[in-house]
C-alpha cells in the first residue's frame, strides 16, 4: 500500500510540472500567434484555426515523442514565427502566406531528414541569426511603451501586473497579465463576442508569391531553426539528455506544420523554455520520470487550443496595440537573449549591428521584407570584414 501511495505521490510532482508549463506555454504568447495571423491578412475565423490546429499539432506531437522516447521533448509553436509575421510588412493575400508557411514547414521536415541541411542551417553565424531575431523582436518590445501612451487606463494595469510578478514570480508574470487583459477587455469594450467561440477548423488554400516565399517562408523558417530548434536541442542537452531524437523531432514537426499550415498553423518546434520547466529537476528529482511532465504539458496544450475562438474573440475586442504590448512583454526575454547573443563576439558586433539594423528598418525591397535582407546584408557584411588566415611558417625563436 505504502508503495503504490507513493508511487501515485511520485506521479503528481511532473504531473504538475507539465501542467504549469503547458498553461505558461500557451499563456504566455496565444495573443501573439493570433495577432501575428491577423496581421497578415487572416480573419477572426482563420486566426481561430490556426491558433486551434498548432496548439493541438504540437500538443499531441510533443505528448507522442515523449511516450516513445521516454525523453521530455516538448513541441510547441514557433514563437519567433509568430513575431516575424507581426513584424512584417506584407501586402500579400493570406492565402500566400499560407503558401509561405507551407514552405517553412517542408523545410524544416527536409531538414530532419537530411542531417547535412541541418549542420548547414546551425552554422549560420550566431551573430547573424540572433541580431535578426533581435530586429523581428524589436518593434513588438516597444509596443508596451506605446501604449502606455496611447491607452493609458489598459496598459498600466497589465505592465505593472507584469513588473510585479517579474520581480516575484516570474513565471507567473506573462499569464497573469493576459488574464488582466481579458479583464480589462471584458470591462472597457462593449462585450466579448461569443457567437465564434467554439473550435473551428477554416482551410485556406495555399497561394505561391515569391516575394512572400523570400520575405516570409525563408525567414520564418531560419527564426524557426535558429530561435527555437537549436536552443530546445542545447536545453535537453543541457540537463544531461545527449541524445536528442533530433532528426524525429525536425520531421515530425515539418510534417506537422504542412498539415496544420492550409489551416492557419504556424511552423512548430522544439520547445526551449517549456523544454527547460518539463526537463529540470523542478519536474522530477529522478531525470528517468521527466518525460510525464512532457507528456502532462503536451495535453495541456492539445486541450487549451479547443478555447482558440475564445481567445481569438478576445484578441479582436481588444485594441491592436494592446494585445501587441502584451506580445512585447512576453519576448522581452526573448530580445534581452538574443541581443546578447548577437554582441557576444566581440569581433563581429558591426555585422551584428549592421544586421540588426536592417531587420528592424521594416524596409521592402521588390516585396521582399527585411528580415531576408538582414540576413543578406549581415551575410555580405561579414565576409567583406573576415580576416585572412595568416600562411607561411613561423620563425623559431
Amino acid at each position: 500500500m505504502a508503495h503504490g501511495g507513493g508511487g501515485r505521490l511520485a506521479l503528481v510532482q511532473p504531473i504538475v510540472a507539465g501542467l504549469v508549463a503547458g498553461v505558461t506555454g500557451f499563456a504566455s504568447s496565444f495573443a501573439l500567434v493570433i495577432a501575428g495571423l491577423r496581421h497578415t491578412g487572416a480573419d477572426e475565423a482563420q486566426a481561430s484555426s490556426g491558433l486551434l490546429v498548432v496548439a493541438v499539432v504540437t500538443g499531441v506531437l510533443g505528448l507522442a515523442l515523449s511516450l516513445a522516447t521516454r525523453l521530455p521533448i516538448a513541441i510547441v509553436w514557433s514563437t519567433p514565427g509568430a513575431a516575424l509575421l507581426l513584424a512584417s510588412d506584407t501586402t500579400a493575400a493570406f492565402r500566400d502566406v499560407v503558401g509561405a508557411m507551407l514552405l517553412a514547414g517542408a523545410l524544416i521536415a527536409v531538414t530532419g531528414m537530411w542531417p547535412w541541411l541541418a549542420r548547414l542551417v546551425t552554422r549560420i553565424p550566431k551573430p547573424i541569426a540572433s541580431a535578426m531575431l533581435a530586429g523581428i523582436l524589436f518593434p513588438i518590445c516597444l509596443a508596451p511603451v506605446q501604449a502606455a501612451v496611447e491607452w493609458p487606463l489598459l496598459a498600466l494595469p497589465i505592465i505593472l501586473t507584469w513588473l510585479v510578478l517579474a520581480r516575484f514570480a516570474p513565471r507567473w508574470a506573462v499569464p497573469a497579465a493576459v488574464l488582466v487583459t481579458i479583464v480589462v477587455v471584458a470591462v472597457s469594450s462593449a462585450g466579448v463576442d461569443l457567437g465564434g467561440a467554439a473550435p473551428v477548423l477554416v482551410l485556406t488554400a495555399p497561394g505561391f508569391d515569391l516575394a512572400t516565399v523570400l520575405g516570409v517562408g525563408l525567414p520564418l523558417y531560419f527564426v524557426t531553426m535558429a530561435g527555437q530548434n537549436v536552443p530546445g536541442i542545447a536545453v535537453l542537452q543541457t540537463f544531461g539528455y545527449e541524445r536528442v531524437p533530433v532528426r524525429s523531432a525536425l520531421g515530425l514537426t515539418g510534417l506537422g506544420t504542412v498539415v496544420a499550415a492550409p489551416f492557419g498553423g504556424i511552423p512548430g518546434n522544439l520547445a526551449a523554455i517549456t523544454a527547460a520547466m518539463v526537463a529540470g529537476p523542478d519536474a522530477a528529482p529522478e531525470r528517468e520520470r521527466r518525460w510525464i511532465a512532457a507528456v502532462a504539458a503536451g495535453a495541456t496544450m492539445a486541450l487549451l487550443g479547443l478555447g482558440a475562438g475564445l481567445a481569438a474573440a478576445i484578441v479582436t475586442a481588444s485594441p491592436p496595440i494592446i494585445i501587441t504590448a502584451v506580445a512585447g512583454l512576453a519576448l522581452l526575454g526573448a530580445l534581452v537573449a538574443s541581443i546578447s547573443s548577437a554582441l557576444e563576439d566581440v569581433e563581429h558586433r558591426l555585422v551584428a549591428i549592421v544586421t540588426f539594423l536592417v531587420a528592424v528598418s521594416g524596409i521592402s525591397i521588390a516585396g521582399v521584407g527585411s528580415p531576408f535582407w538582414a540576413l543578406l546584408v549581415g551575410g555580405t557584411v561579414m565576409l567583406l570584414f573576415r580576416r585572412p588566415r595568416r600562411t607561411g611558417r613561423r620563425t623559431a625563436g
